[in-house]
C-alpha cells in the first residue's frame, strides 16, 4: 500500500469486501481527520469525542451500501456535518434539570395563585402509548434508525409516527391555548 492513500478506492473496495485491516486504516485515518474538522468547529470539548464516535459509526454502517469508492472521504464529512447538525439542535446537551440542592423543585417562589398552564403530560396522554414511546425516544436524542431497530419498525414508518403525533399534539394544543385564553 506504498504510496497509496487510505482513501483510494482500492483500499475502500477492499474494506467493503471484509479486509479488517484495512477498515481499520480507514477509520483510523478519519479518526485524526474527524477529530480536527470537530475541534476547529467547537474547539476542544467533550462533546468532541461523541462526534467522532457517531460519525464513525454511520460511516461503518454506511461503508457496504457507498457505491462509489472514490467519494468515501466525502461521505465520512457529510456524516460528520450531520452530527454538527445534532450537536447544535441540542442532541448533545444534558436532558436533565439540575436543581439547587437547598430547594426543592416543587416549591414555589410565589405565594399568588399558580398561573394557568399547558400541561403537556395530558396532551401525550392523548396519543398511543407506541406514539408516545417513539416522541419520548426521539426527544431523548435517538435517530429515526435506531427507534425503528427497538420498535421493531422500518424508519419510514417511524417517521410517519412522528408526523401524525405531532399533527395530533398541535391540534390539541391549539384548542387547549384557545381555552387558555377564552378564560383569561
Amino acid at each position: 500500500m506504498a504510496g497509496k492513500s487510505v482513501f483510494h478506492s482500492e483500499v475502500v473496495r477492499r474494506a467493503q469486501q471484509g479486509d479488517e485491516k484495512a477498515r481499520n486504516d480507514i477509520l483510523e485515518a478519519l479518526n485524526q481527520l474527524l477529530r480536527a474538522f470537530f475541534i476547529k468547529r467547537i474547539g476542544l470539548k467533550p462533546e468532541v469525542d461523541d462526534l467522532v464516535q457517531n460519525t464513525l459509526l454511520r460511516v461503518h454502517r454506511g461503508l457496504a451500501d457507498l457505491k462509489d469508492q472514490s467519494s468515501l472521504k466525502a461521505f465520512a464529512m457529510k456524516a460528520a456535518l450531520f452530527e454538527l447538525q445534532d450537536l447544535y439542535r441540542g442532541r448533545y446537551s444534558a436532558k436533565e434539570m439540575l436543581y439547587d440542592p437547598d430547594h426543592s423543585p416543587e416549591q414555589r417562589t410565589s405565594d399568588g395563585p399558580a398561573p394557568r398552564q399547558l400541561d403537556l403530560e395530558k396532551a401525550l396522554q392523548a396519543l398511543s402509548p407506541k406514539a408516545r414511546r417513539i416522541i419520548e425516544l426521539r426527544e431523548f436524542g435517538y435517530r429515526y434508525e435506531e427507534i425503528a431497530e427497538m420498535i421493531g419498525s422500518t424508519e419510514a414508518a417511524i417517521k410517519m409516527q412522528v408526523k401524525r403525533a405531532f399533527e395530533k399534539l398541535r391540534g390539541l394544543l391549539v384548542i387547549l391555548l384557545g381555552l387558555l385564553l377564552a378564560w383569561s
